[in-house]
């Protein structure tokens, strides 16, 4: 039955014809009925008149949907050949009605307008030209009224059909345009947060470059009166360096504009060793806010040090924006042997996804969409979303790479 009816919605003039040689049928059985009854419309100049106007009026109904204007005009032609003619009307002429509410609904607006127009008006002329005989001046005017009644109704709903169309045409139009435009700011978001880590990363680079540099001079001073000293500091300098190179591989991978750093001076960026100084700012803030580590702490490369600040940044700050009132918060910070785990959780009624992807947490990040890129940046992933029992939770495993 699906398929019947998926194949009758793709061929429409399929059943405009199936009824057309319906009511083909149901005229000529009717016009045959009257004749031999001795009913016959008197003055016909021929019978011969009948049968072409009867095809002509289901011919309106098979093409009506594929051209509407014209048979339109192919119908009112038909009407004054029958007044003329003096062809009473038959059953075909419902094809009149079905035509009216046809081009109300997907014609032109000037057919729709003719159409009302010849509707109001046919019935009226058919009356004059096919009067009651045993009817009075009051029936029928009555009678005129009412099948004048069928034509407003016809032209009436198919003008509502076709607002309706006109009004889900445009709520689809919008619904794409909107997500035309969300997809558009979620690139630009997606640039902005890159853009914003490469000049972080590159700020952690510079420093890097800036210790190698201190710890070359030193080296150099000490190489003959302290060799010991001189060996660690070489030590240092080949540990940040080889972490330098891997910080440089990243901003390379992400830098995707032709911003610079404008800062005279480049200083480190945040580590893990500073989120309980921004705990303890959000406790301040009045978000109490329960913060464990476990394993065993180890320094770690400062783009996952970086990155695992920035996202406890992130999710704390939306848990204070839309956590409510009485909202808490949980940090888990976890040292694998070839990881760091950040478990980050609130109790409040939580912000919708939507928020998270849209808004970052201090008006320069954007929510879920910053915490993917920096987290995609260290090859770790990330997993957020509503909590069982209410809240929001994000989950992040960062990897840690050794140095080579």
């Amino acid at each position: 039955m699906q398929r019947l009816y998926d194949f009758l919605r793709r061929h429409p003039t399929w059943v405009d014809s199936f009824w057309a040689v319906l009511l083909f049928g149901i005229s000529v059985v009717s016009e045959a009925v009257r004749q031999e009854g001795g009913q016959s419309a008197p003055g016909t100049d021929s019978e011969a008149a009948i049968l072409p106007v009867l095809l002509l009026l289901c011919l309106v109904i098979a093409l009506r949907r594929r051209m509407p204007e014209k048979m339109l005009l192919l119908a009112i032609g038909v009407g004054v050949a029958q007044l003329a003619l003096n062809v009473a009307t038959t059953p075909a002429n419902f094809a009149f009605l079905v035509i009216t509410y046809t081009v109300a609904a997907t014609g032109a607006r000037w057919a729709s307008r003719l159409a009302l127009a010849v509707g109001l008006t046919a019935a009226p002329l058919a009356q004059v030209r096919w009067p009651e005989k045993e009817s009075s001046v009051l029936g029928s005017i009555a009678l005129m009224i009412f099948m004048t009644v069928p034509f407003a109704l016809a032209w009436v709903l198919g003008d509502s059909i076709r607002t309706r169309r006109a009004y889900y045409e445009q709520l689809e139009e919008r619904a794409t345009r909107l997500e035309k435009e969300r997809e558009a700011q979620a690139k630009v978001a997606v640039a902005a947060e890159r853009a914003r880590i490469a000049r972080e990363l590159h700020d952690v680079v510079a420093h890097n470059v800036s210790v190698m540099v201190v710890q070359a001079d030193g080296a150099a001073y000490v190489l003959d009166s302290a060799p010991d000293q001189a060996k660690k500091a070489l030590e240092t300098i080949s540990s940040t360096g080889r972490q330098a190179l891997a910080e440089m591989r990243r901003l390379l991978g992400v830098l995707r504009t032709g911003e610079h750093q404008e800062s005279g001076e480049y200083v480190p960026q945040p580590d893990v060793e500073q989120i309980d100084e921004l705990i303890e700012q959000c406790r301040t803030s009045g978000l109490p806010v329960d913060f464990k580590v476990e394993g065993t702490p180890r320094p770690l490369p400062s783009g996952v040090e970086l990155t695992a600040y920035r996202i406890v940044q992130e999710a704390l700050t939306n848990t204070r924006k839309h956590g409510g009132p009485n909202a808490g918060a949980s940090v888990r910070l976890v040292y694998f042997d070839d990881g760091l785990g950040l478990l980050v959780e609130d109790d409040g009624k939580g912000a919708p996804h939507e928020l998270y992807e849209e808004g970052g947490a201090d008006g320069q990040g954007h929510g879920l969409i910053g915490m993917r890129e920096r987290v995609g940046m260290v090859g770790g992933t990330l997993d957020a979303g509503p909590r069982p029992g209410g809240g929001f939770r994000i989950s992040v495993l960062l990897p840690l790479k050794p140095a080579h």
